[in-house]
């Protein structure tokens, strides 16, 4: 049966390929080649991936993801399509779905929304719903360093505060956009946001994200 996760991880796939090595995401400092080269090193390089949350590793995870960059550009494309290996954690199901699925789809924007001619991507009630739970439970996490008080609000009302504090500033979007907004892409996300003109701003510029 298909997952989200494996739905994602083969649209990241094409996204890449589709735009090339050189292309420019939404990762501050990355092209394609270096995405292409973490999403690899995350899921298959455990050894150096810890630098992604502890700093003392950050130099080695650094190293070994400018190792995988070097390698030819359509061998990353293959090594994200074909997964992790099978003794690999990250190759279990339930694991997949949990650690990639928005980790998938988030780079996939990155990468979508980078190029002039970009569109945005209708998302099934159901994936968005997956969306906003993740949103939701990491709000907060997410929100940690903004500068201001965060919610973030559904069309339909529904509410999640990513960050007490005044003034407030509220961000209403559909969840993708919302995903988005909070995990550090807040000139990319289609979102209306409303509060004070200056802690709009300060939010604007904030560090959002993991």
């Amino acid at each position: 049966m298909s997952t989200h996760a494996k739905r994602e991880r083969l649209l990241l796939a094409d996204l890449l390929e589709a735009a090339g090595p050189e292309a420019l995401t939404l990762c501050d400092g990355w092209k394609t080649r270096d995405l292409a080269a973490h999403v690899v090193v995350r899921e298959r390089r455990a050894d150096a991936a810890g630098g992604l949350l502890v700093s003392a590793l950050k130099s080695r995870l650094e190293r070994v993801q400018a190792e995988f960059a070097a390698k030819p550009y359509e061998e990353l494309i293959q090594l994200i399509r074909t997964g992790p290996p099978r003794f690999s954690p990250m190759a279990l199901k339930q694991i997949d779905e949990a650690a990639n699925t928005v980790e998938f789809f988030v780079h996939a924007e990155d990468v979508r929304r980078a190029q002039p001619d970009w569109s945005r991507r209708e998302l099934d009630p159901v994936f968005a719903d997956v969306l906003w739970s993740h949103t939701e439970k990491t709000s907060r996490l997410l929100g940690r360093r903004s500068p201001v008080g965060l919610v973030l609000r559904r069309p339909d009302g529904r509410t999640a505060v990513a960050h007490k504090g005044t003034p407030v500033v509220t961000v209403t979007g559909e969840p993708a956009e919302l995903l988005l907004y909070a995990s550090g892409r807040q000139d990319s996300a289609d979102v209306r946001v409303e509060g004070d003109e200056a802690a709009v701003e300060r939010l604007r510029k904030a560090e959002l994200g993991m």
